[in-house]
């Protein structure tokens, strides 16, 4: 099972990265794929999320900036950050849960630096 984060990076205050993460090696059926986001010394926070129907969900912080999105066919999500600004610096990580109780995977993280 991987999951390949990708993406990030060092940005000025108002630009834009997407993130993508690419899976594989996984057999269940996905429930969620999200990123989620952790700044050092606290909690890993929910981005945005998006089910298996495509409904999204996301953070108010990140509402109307950040856009979430899957593409099937490639077994790939991204998050397309626009506007960004120094409180959106932190670790990014994408998330898989499965429809199996308790299963779901975490890639392995890619920093995102916003400068002022």
């Amino acid at each position: 099972v991987q999951l390949q984060a990708s993406g990030g990076g060092l940005v000025q205050a108002g630009g834009s990265l997407r993130l993508s993460c690419a899976v594989s090696g996984i057999t269940f059926p996905m429930k969620t794929t999200g990123w989620f986001r952790q700044i050092p010394g606290k909690q890993r926070e929910l981005v945005a999320i998006i089910t298996s129907d495509g409904t999204t969900n996301y953070t108010d912080s990140v509402k109307g900036r950040f856009t979430i999105s899957r593409e099937s066919a490639k077994n790939t999500m991204y998050l397309q950050m626009n506007s960004l600004k120094p409180e959106d610096t932190a670790v990014y990580y994408c998330n898989y849960q499965t429809k199996a109780v308790g299963v779901n995977y975490w890639g392995q993280g890619t920093l995102v630096t916003v400068s002022s």
